[in-house]
């Protein structure tokens, strides 16, 4: 047999053996991957897993109570804030005419009650006058040195006299009254003058500024929602507001530690700890009657 035929066959002999090889090789199942382990002691962990939302801790709304223009906004939505900074106002012209109105009434009832404390004091100066009088009279009368109606005249006299220093007094507790009424409403006025101004009341960020400079805003209503200037929220402590099943829920305990991982921030994971479990189950929609039962967790 010549070499080139045993060169030949021995090529028909391999690819035979590949041809084989690769049918038994790509027949062949994979099987199921497990994860094999050296026999120890173990604490075993029961994980409960639940998706849900990502907030601030302290949110806060900020409302108008009085209605009006906003005529000045101080900050814009990203803006950091401290607690006692000023945010926005409404146009004070109105409620501060109020204020001055109420100023001047009331300076001019104090003066009323400064003139009826005079006239009291004239009016007991008078009195006493006249129960001088009326003494004389009276020592007079007991010598027979004076006529019955001139007595009589001092008698009445006192009594007029006493009665004239019951009015002033009376007048002055009136006018007194009046004061006490002004300055309550000055108060009040005062008052509802420093609601046009809008402060923070947390350090945190502006996360929302719903109005813009020169718009009409509205207080709430039994049936209608008040505008909501602004949301300032505290940015320091994040909360996860997560839905957990009730089958899950046994599980969860005050204090675990919790890992959370955010869409928004791939490839991260953060620590957190149970803060809050909800005991009632979350009020799903009337259509979702068939829906399944979730509480309310918080970390």
């Amino acid at each position: 047999m010549s070499r080139k035929k045993l060169i030949i066959g021995a090529l028909i002999v391999v690819a035979g053996v590949a041809l084989v090889a690769a049918n038994v090789f790509f027949k062949k199942e994979k099987g199921i991957e497990v994860q094999v382990e050296k026999i120890k002691k173990h604490d075993l962990e029961s994980i409960v897993s639940a998706s849900g939302k990502i907030q601030a801790r302290t949110t806060v709304n900020i409302s108008s109570q009085s209605m009006g223009r906003v005529t000045r906004l101080a900050v814009e939505e990203g803006d950091r804030v401290k607690e006692g900074q000023f945010l926005a106002a409404i146009d004070p012209r109105s409620l501060r005419s109020q204020v001055e109105r109420g100023d001047a009434a009331l300076s001019a009832q104090r003066t009323a009650v400064e003139q009826a404390k005079v006239q009291l004091e004239s009016a007991r100066t008078s009195l006493k006058l006249a129960q001088d009088t009326y003494k004389r009279q009276q020592d007079l009368w007991k010598d027979q040195l004076t006529t019955k109606e001139a007595l009589e005249r001092a008698e009445n006299d006192v009594r007029l006299r006493e009665r004239d220093v019951e009015v002033r007094q009376a007048g002055i507790q009136m006018e007194s009254t009046r004061v006490r009424q002004s300055t309550a409403e000055l108060d009040n006025a005062r008052y509802n003058l420093g609601l046009l101004s809008s402060e923070s009341p947390i350090d945190g960020i502006v996360t929302r500024r719903n109005i813009e400079l020169g718009e009409n805003v509205m207080i709430g209503t039994m049936n209608n929602a008040g505008t909501v200037l602004m949301t300032v929220a505290d940015m320091s402590i994040i909360e996860a507001e997560l839905e957990v099943d009730e089958t899950d829920i046994p599980n969860v305990k005050m204090g675990q530690t919790a890992k959370v991982t955010i869409d928004a921030i791939p490839d991260q994971t953060f620590t957190a700890k149970v803060t809050e479990i909800g005991n009632s189950p979350i009020q799903a929609a009337a259509s979702a009657a068939t829906r399944a039962i979730n509480f309310k967790v918080v970390v």
